[in-house]
């Protein structure tokens, strides 16, 4: 199975997520942690702002790592390491998404993530409990 590594930002901004909804392609309308594929040769850190720069228009900080997600797709098996962040400068345009929300701890369980997202929102409540 052809496995796909990505990269994804959990953008935080007073104790709320940012999460999007995909406007296109095989998972259109499911939520999503904006991201997107790394390129040859690039960081994992460098990815992500460069994917948040073109999807969003912004201009985020890479805080730390978060998690690494290790999902079967049925036709692909996706790695995907993710990133708190925070933003430096833009306003969250959306370019490729149809929608977005900033959600709260309480909130992360009102949209309908996709199945490798969905495994990040427990661990993602304790650290907004912490922070």
């Amino acid at each position: 199975m052809k496995t796909i590594k990505v990269v994804a930002a959990i953008i935080v901004n007073n104790d709320k997520i940012f999460a999007t909804q995909r406007g296109y392609g095989e998972f259109k309308d499911g939520w999503e942690f904006p991201g997107g594929k790394i390129e040859q040769n690039e960081t994992a850190e460098a990815a992500i702002v460069r994917e948040i720069q073109e999807e969003l228009d912004t201009t985020i900080k890479v805080e730390k790592y978060f998690d690494t997600v290790e999902y079967d797709y049925p036709t692909f098996h996706l790695s995907m390491d993710c990133f708190i962040c925070s933003i430096k400068d833009g306003n969250l345009t959306l370019k490729e998404h149809e929608a977005a929300k900033w959600l709260s701890a309480n909130e992360l369980d009102t949209v309908d993530w996709l199945p490798a997202d969905i495994s990040l929102i427990g661990k993602l409540k304790e650290e907004l409990k912490k922070e």
